[in-house]
C-alpha cells in the first residue's frame, strides 16, 4: 500500500471516529432542541462579498424559526479548505459549509457529507426551479448531497479606454471569433491592445515584445485541472471534452491533440510578447494588473463583477461575451455551489431547515437583491441581472449563454479531484515554462490522472 492511501486511509479513520464523537458529544443539544431548546448552527463561507447576503438570509431564517440561530464563519478560499479538512477530519466540522465541485467527492468518499435525499423527497423540494443540470451535480449512487445555491459562467472583460485608444469598437468584441491556428479575430484585437514602451502595437512590424508596457491579454495559469478561467472553455471551444462521462467519469482525455492545440495557441502569444511569460508575470492577481494598467483584457467568472464593474475599479471597463469557436459556438463553463451538512452534526433537521431555506426562493432573492452572483433558481437569477442592470451594469455577456441551447458546459466531477487538479496544474505550467512539449506533458499528465482510477 502506497503513502497516498495510508494517508487516505488514515483521514477516513479520523473522520469516521470524528463524526462519531461529534454525534455523542452533541446529544445534550440534540434533546434541547427536540424539546423545543434552542439551538445554534454553525455555517461556513468563503466569499467575504457574500457574507452580507447570507447573514441577511441567517436574520431572515432566525426571524422564521426563533429557536435556531446561524452562526457565519468566513474565511479566505485557501485557508477555508486546509481548515474545514483539518476540522472535517477531527470530527469538528461545522454543521453546514458552502460546497464546490472540486472538493465534495473527497468528503463524499469519506462519508462525511449528509445524504439530504430523504428530506428532499420529504418536503417536496421543488428540483426544476433550479438553473438546468445543476442539481444533478449534487447526486451520486442516488444519494443527494446539495441543493444549488448559485452559479457563474465565464465572459471577456476589457479596458473600455484602451479599447477606445486603438479604435476598436464595442460591438467588434461581441462578435469576436477564435481558432487555435491564427487566434482568428481575437487575437487581432489582442495584438492592438497590447503596446511596448514605445506605443507601437503588437500588429507594428517594430512592435518589441521584449519592452512591452501594456500586455492585450493576461491568462490564469493557477488553473487546476479545468481551466475554467480560460483554456478550458477555448478548448471545449474546439471540440475537446474532459472525459468520458460527467459527472462521475473515470477516463479523461487531456491528451487529445484538441486541448493541446489551445495550449499552444497559448504558448504563442506569450512568445509573440501578447501575454507576459508564465516565470515573469505579476504575482498580483488579473484583476489588480487590470486595475493597474498594466493589462488590456482577461477571462473572468461572474463572480468578479463587482471587481470590475463595482465602485472600487480603478479603470472603465465592460464584458463581451466568450469568443465563436471553431464550430461556431461559444462556450462556457458553468459552476455551481451547494451547501452540505456534515454527517456527524447531532442537528440533522435544523442543519436541513437552513439548507433547505439556502436553496429557496426565500433566501436566493435576498442574494439577488445584493447583485454579487447569480443566484441558482431561475427566476432570482433574472432578478439578479435586473439588480445589476439598475446599478448600470451590462452583464448580460454572463447570463446569455445559460439562456442559449449548447451555450454552457459543466465542469467535471470526479474522484480524486484534488489529485488530477494538481497533476494537470503542474503539468500545463511546465509545458508553458518549457521545460517540456505540449503533447509529451499533457500525454504524460493524462497516464497518471487515469492510473488514479485503476
Amino acid at each position: 500500500m502506497n503513502t497516498t492511501k495510508r494517508a487516505g486511509l488514515a483521514l477516513l479513520s479520523l473522520a469516521l471516529a470524528g463524526a462519531l464523537t461529534a454525534c455523542g458529544s452533541g446529544g445534550g443539544q440534540a434533546q434541547d432542541a427536540a424539546a423545543g431548546g434552542k439551538v445554534t448552527i454553525d455555517y461556513w463561507l468563503w466569499d467575504d462579498n457574500q457574507l452580507a447576503s447570507y447573514q441577511a438570509c441567517a436574520a431572515a431564517f432566525h426571524e422564521a424559526n426563533p429557536n435556531i440561530t446561524v452562526k457565519i464563519t468566513q474565511t479566505a478560499w485557501a485557508q477555508y479548505w486546509q481548515s474545514l479538512t483539518t476540522q472535517l477530519a477531527a470530527g469538528q466540522a461545522p454543521d453546514v459549509w458552502t460546497d464546490h465541485g472540486s472538493y465534495y467527492a473527497q468528503f463524499v468518499g469519506s462519508g462525511q457529507i449528509l445524504d439530504i435525499q430523504p428530506f428532499v423527497d420529504r418536503d417536496k423540494v421543488d428540483l426544476t426551479q433550479y438553473q438546468e443540470g445543476l442539481a444533478d451535480l449534487w447526486v451520486k449512487d442516488g444519494k443527494r448531497f446539495g441543493l444549488p445555491k448559485d452559479w457563474d459562467t465565464m465572459a471577456l472583460v476589457y479596458n473600455g479606454t484602451m479599447l477606445a485608444e486603438q479604435k476598436i469598437k464595442p460591438e467588434e468584441m461581441a462578435n469576436l471569433t477564435w481558432n487555435p491556428t491564427d487566434g482568428g479575430t481575437l487575437q487581432q484585437v489582442i495584438a492592438k491592445l497590447t503596446v511596448d514602451e514605445n506605443g507601437r502595437d503588437g500588429l507594428d512590424p517594430a512592435f518589441d515584445k521584449n519592452h512591452v508596457k501594456v500586455y492585450g491579454f493576461l491568462p490564469e495559469w493557477a488553473d487546476g485541472s479545468q481551466g475554467q478561467n480560460g483554456w478550458g472553455d477555448l478548448a471545449v471551444a474546439n471540440g475537446w471534452t474532459y472525459l468520458d462521462k460527467n459527472p462521475w467519469g473515470t477516463r479523461y482525455r487531456y491528451d487529445d491533440p484538441k486541448l493541446a492545440q489551445t495550449i499552444d495557441w497559448y504558448r504563442r502569444l506569450i512568445d509573440k510578447g501578447y501575454a507576459p511569460k508564465f516565470d515573469k508575470q505579476s504575482t498580483l492577481g488579473r484583476d489588480a494588473v487590470l486595475n493597474a494598467g498594466k493589462g488590456a483584457m482577461t477571462f473572468a467568472g461572474s463572480w468578479t463583477i463587482n471587481s470590475y464593474l463595482g465602485p472600487d475599479a480603478k479603470q472603465k471597463f465592460a464584458l463581451a461575451p466568450m469568443p465563436l469557436g471553431p464550430a461556431g459556438v461559444r462556450k462556457t463553463a458553468i459552476n455551481g455551489l451547494s451547501d452540505a451538512i456534515f454527517a456527524g452534526t447531532p442537528h440533522q433537521e435544523e442543519a436541513w431547515k437552513w439548507v433547505k431555506f439556502l436553496g429557496s426562493a426565500g433566501c436566493q432573492d435576498l442574494v439577488a437583491g445584493n447583485a454579487v452572483v447569480f443566484p441558482a433558481i431561475k427566476a432570482a437569477g433574472d432578478k439578479a441581472a435586473a439588480a445589476h442592470q439598475a446599478k448600470g451594469r451590462d452583464v448580460r455577456a454572463y447570463l446569455d449563454p445559460t439562456k442559449t441551447a449548447g451555450g454552457t458546459f459543466l465542469l467535471p466531477i470526479t474522484d480524486h479531484g484534488n489529485e488530477v487538479s494538481q497533476i494537470v496544474q503542474d503539468a500545463i505550467q511546465a509545458i508553458v515554462l518549457g521545460q517540456v512539449g505540449t503533447a509529451e506533458g499533457l500525454k504524460k499528465a493524462n497516464d497518471q490522472v487515469n492510473a488514479l482510477f485503476t
